[in-house]
């Protein structure tokens, strides 16, 4: 027995990953390089293809956990291919003059749109400027006194010849405010109201029939005045028209010029042309609103010619790049703002503001898938917009808006964007099920790896992220073995001697805390392993509340563990217990009892439902195990019950099943189990050792608890052989092994685990189809043929 327990038994090197402090000694940031890509290989394949595709549908969807670097690495592949590409053109909205409610989109090459802007303000300011001055101009106002003349020679003509015809009835014309009026004339002197009201009868009754004839002559020579006023006021309006479009011609002149290699500015500048004369006498104009000044003036002009920049680029500046964090509908989209005046709302093109998918046209938009799909109506309007090419500015609920509200209806942009969708695989399988349209639109697949391989150039480039992180917040110079523990406990996250965790936020976080603590000691000197080994240790201590709750209750033997001794049909397995940020493993005594009957083999936490579908699973492997093994020479017969003791919540995985099969032959064979040794593992029905999880945390807490208890370098725990390479285990634990007080095994099958808990031989089978009488599986074979004759009687 001796023999195989060292033969099993591992060493303290095979316990944790062997680290180089030499092969840290260097670092890029010497040579003032900066790390780039770490791993990741099959995703950077897919992300080159999928970024490289032009075909419509080849969007991306870059899977994996949080904190791998996910987006900083599509963020370095995205800046180092967008540096390369054409910067896109910008966008703006210009005023729709016959359909306020619809504006106009305005394409500008990159750079020019701030321009536009700027000259169209300019121009804005020198009407401003110019009128109403112009029309102080000393040749407009010669021709306005001509057109006045004209009228008034008509005018004054008209009224000679009524006031001749008064005058021979001895009657006077006189204008008041723009009437016209007669008084008779007595001794060549017009009277007044109250002379006249002294007159006789006869006389005020000839005057009233001499003024009803003169009256009539009056409608007779004005008869015209309405059309003279039209066509004076046709000549003044053509007039002012004219002076105005003059003065303007040459600072359109100057724009066109200035802007002759775009044909969509061209375009608006034809149409500004069209309704900028009827704007400045409008607003600027001395017929204009009574107390305009200049600053109303020139808010009225802008609401109506200066473009509206969406986004502004800068020229040469590459392909942008977004990263929407928020991606509500108007983040993503864009919306229309509304603005009040004087207690009225409204809304212009001038309103229309820009959203991601805007910034990033002609680029690359990032988003996360599942604050995406958390937003009402965002994923199929985006959906939308990859397939039609196009983006549009609308209110999602405007049907649900009260009748009659005023909104615009922008003219939609064409789009051209490559989208990355960051998320983890449960979404995208999701997705996949479905939504055919996903399918569809995110052909490629970025799947980033959970691990990174052991390698010494994966090994330094990670140290380097680590003292690139160092160094971008100004933290002392990291120890090379400051490096190794940062490592290490990658290492460890991984469960894995050979794959470092991607998981670079974790590690991260290490190091923040080793900054922490020295700030608290002083600021002073390197930050060293010692300081990252502290603050491992006080995030341990920070979450092991349940951890040490655990175990206090198995001290006080409030649950019960034994740590010494034998006992027949009882075993410690191992468990892992993760609550939040909590995992810590923990032993858990396992019990099976044997009678006779023919009820087969019991899962009592299947039996009261707190035994998950994984757990029964292997409990009713140890059904197959019993024939296959057993069963070849008569049917077994038995009833049996298996339970992990004092455990009240639900229990899931066959990381029991070894134990749970070890604690039954214990049953059957009345051997007793050493309760030093622990044990883990699943099994298949051939009863080889299978790989489980959480092996790290099941050793350390079994080693905690025999610590506690007392080491008498006879305890220890059974792992599977194919987890050897899962461990990357505690330094206490690893010095104890070292020293011969702890033990951990490693096995391949059931055989041998039952030989190092029973200290017994376990037993092959002969030629004759025997085991030997003394080993355990013939003292199970002798038990289990006496219980199938006690029940069904000796045939022979």
């Amino acid at each position: 027995m001796s023999k195989l327990l060292e033969t099993l038994r591992l060493s303290s090197e095979q316990l944790i990953s062997d680290l180089e402090t030499e092969l840290f000694a260097q670092s890029n940031l010497e040579f003032g390089e900066k790390q780039g890509f770490v791993g990741h290989e099959r995703a950077k394949e897919a992300l080159d293809f999928g970024l490289s595709m032009e075909a419509p549908g080849f969007n991306i969807y870059a899977m994996g956990e949080h904190g791998i670097g996910r987006q900083t690495l599509i963020k370095q592949i995205l800046e180092k291919k967008a540096k390369k590409q054409e910067t896109p053109p910008e966008w703006c909205y210009i005023n729709n003059f016959d359909n306020n409610h619809s504006p106009f989109k305005l394409y500008v090459s990159p750079g020019d749109g701030k321009l536009l802007v700027a000259r169209i303000n300019t121009f804005i300011d020198d009407l401003i400027n110019l009128f109403p001055e112009i029309f102080d101009n000393p040749s407009y106002q010669r021709q306005k006194a001509a057109i006045d003349r004209e009228f008034n020679q008509k005018y004054d003509e008209a009224i000679a010849k009524v006031e001749e015809t008064a005058l021979k009835n001895s009657v006077v014309l006189y204008e008041e405010n723009g009437e016209v009026g007669f008084s008779p004339l007595v001794d060549g002197k017009p009277l007044n109201d109250k002379e006249f009201a002294n007159l006789d009868e006869a006389k005020r009754v000839e005057f009233y029939e001499v003024l009803a004839k003169l009256e009539e002559i009056l409608s007779e020579q004005l008869l015209e005045l309405p059309l003279w006023k039209r066509t004076s006021s046709v000549k003044l309006r053509k007039l002012k028209n004219d002076t105005a479009e003059q003065s303007i011609k040459p600072f359109i002149k100057e724009l066109e010029h200035e802007f002759a290699s775009n044909l969509g500015v061209l375009k608006y500048l034809s149409t500004v042309k069209t309704h900028i004369v009827d704007a400045v006498l409008e607003i600027l104009s001395d017929d204009s609103e009574e107390n305009q000044n200049d600053k109303d003036a020139r808010k009225l002009m802008v609401e109506r010619f200066l473009p509206n920049l969406l986004v502004e680029r800068e020229p040469n500046a590459g392909a942008p790049i977004v990263y929407e964090q928020n991606p509500t509908y108007q983040n993503l989209f864009g919306h229309v703002d509304f603005a009040s005046f004087q207690g009225s709302v409204y809304t212009s093109y001038r309103l229309i503001r820009p959203g991601a998918l805007h910034r990033a046209n002609g680029g690359y938009l990032l988003l996360d898938v599942e604050k995406l799909l958390n937003q009402p109506l965002v994923w199929s309007r985006l959906k939308l917009a990859l397939k039609t090419h196009k983006v549009s500015i609308e209110n999602p609920y405007s049907e649900y808006s009260q009748p009659g509200a005023y909104s615009l209806q922008p003219e939609e942009i064409p789009l051209k964007v490559k989208v990355v969708l960051i998320g983890d695989p449960e979404l995208y399988y999701t997705l996949q099920d479905y939504d055919q349209e996903f399918t569809e639109l995110f052909r490629v697949l970025a799947e980033f790896d959970r691990h990174l391989d052991k390698n010494d150039d994966n090994l330094v480039a990670f140290a380097n992220l680590i003292r690139q992180r160092a160094d971008k917040y100004d933290y002392p110079k990291i120890t090379n073995e400051a490096i190794v523990e940062l490592v290490r406990y990658a290492l460890r996250r991984a469960e894995h001697q050979r794959k470092i965790s991607a998981n670079i936020v974790q590690v991260n976080d290490v190091l923040d805390e080793s900054f922490y603590l020295w700030k608290q000691q002083g600021a002073h000197g390197e930050l060293t392993a010692d300081l990252v080994k502290k603050a491992l240790s006080a995030k341990k201590r920070r979450t092991g509340r349940m951890s040490e709750t655990w175990h206090s209750e198995i001290k006080e033997r409030q649950v019960l563990i034994d740590t010494q001794g034998e006992h027949i049909g009882k075993v410690n397995g191992l468990t892992v217990l993760e609550i939040g940020d909590s995992v810590f493993g923990t032993p858990a005594r396992i019990s099976a009892t044997v009678y006779a009957g023919s009820q087969g083999v019991t899962d009592i936490e299947r039996e009261v439902d707190l035994g998950k579908s994984i757990h029964s699973k292997g409990v009713l492997l140890l059904t197959g195990y019993l024939g296959h093994k057993y069963g070849q020479g008569f049917p077994v017969t038995l009833s049996a019950n298996i339970a992990i003791e004092q455990s009240y919540g639900h229990i899931d995985g066959d990381s029991a099943s070894m134990a749970e099969l070890c604690a039954l032959i214990s049953a059957i064979t009345q051997l007793p189990i050493d309760q030093g040794i622990a044990i883990t593992g699943s099994i298949n029905q051939h009863g080889e050792v299978q790989s489980i999880g959480g092996v790290n945390e099941k050793i350390e807490g079994f080693y905690r608890l025999c610590e506690d208890n007392g080491l008498t370098g006879k305890q220890g725990v059974i792992i599977p052989a194919t987890n050897v390479i899962n461990l990357m285990l505690a330094p206490e634990v690893v010095k104890a092994v070292e020293e011969g007080k702890f033990s951990i095994f490693a096995v391949e099958d059931i055989d041998q685990a039952l030989e190092i808990l029973m200290k017994e031989k376990a037993g092959t089978l002969s030629k004759v189809g025997r085991y030997p009488r003394k080993s355990i599986h013939g003292l199970a074979l002798d038990k289990l043929t006496a219980l199938e004759q006690l029940l069904h009687g000796n045939d022979e």
